[in-house]
């Protein structure tokens, strides 16, 4: 650019390390605060897990989270292409949704000690940490302005998804996590609200 200012820069004029604003200094600390956060959850509770199935996801998440979270830091600190590239994760649930609502036992509450934490209120603090990480992750690379690190957030989006919707699945499978319906004609008359746009978009 000609006559720019001398209090600005671009990235030519930067080490990659530098490559950053900082917005951007704020928004990767709370993307990274927040997956360290559900991991030092899962550090905390699962001694408290009674099912060997919620304790094999928790700690397959925890895993996969840690290669995530030394991926990024890498990217963090470099602005460069990590080491070792954002994975898939692979659940291990089925699609199968429980669809309906059963009256409960008994209205739910706070717990008040650490002896009522159950499998209930764990695959709960899961799905909240996840879907927090999943929040702060996609806000951060819609603004970041290094190329390498909003790629490596934006494609750690679907795997955090996909670890909450496996929590959800898990869920919905113990009767956590219940699926009420509308009423067939209700239902019908909410997908029938749309119609598709009429010809092509402009190219």
């Amino acid at each position: 650019m000609q006559n720019q200012p001398q209090n600005f820069t671009d990235t030519t004029q930067l080490p990659p390390q530098q490559h950053y604003g900082g917005h951007d200094m704020f928004d990767a600390h709370e993307a990274l605060s927040s997956l360290t956060g559900g991991m030092d959850q899962c550090v905390l509770y699962e001694q408290y897990i009674q099912d060997p199935e919620l304790l094999t996801m928790s700690q397959k998440h925890r895993a996969f989270c840690s290669q995530l979270y030394n991926t990024i830091v890498d990217t963090f600190q470099s602005g460069q292409d990590p080491a070792v590239d954002t994975q898939s994760y692979q659940m291990d649930q089925s699609n199968d949704v429980v669809y309906g609502m059963q009256p409960p036992s008994q209205p739910s509450t706070p717990i008040q000690s650490v002896s009522e934490i159950n499998d209930q209120t764990i695959s709960g603090f899961m799905m909240g940490s996840l879907k927090s990480s999943a929040s702060a992750f996609t806000m951060a690379a819609t603004e970041m302005t290094n190329p390498v690190m909003r790629r490596v957030l934006a494609d750690s989006v679907p795997n955090l998804i996909e670890m909450a919707y496996e929590v959800f699945l898990y869920q919905n499978k113990n009767q956590y996590y219940q699926v009420p319906q509308l009423q067939q004609q209700d239902m019908q008359a909410f997908q029938q609200s749309y119609a598709p746009t009429p010809g092509n978009m402009p190219h």
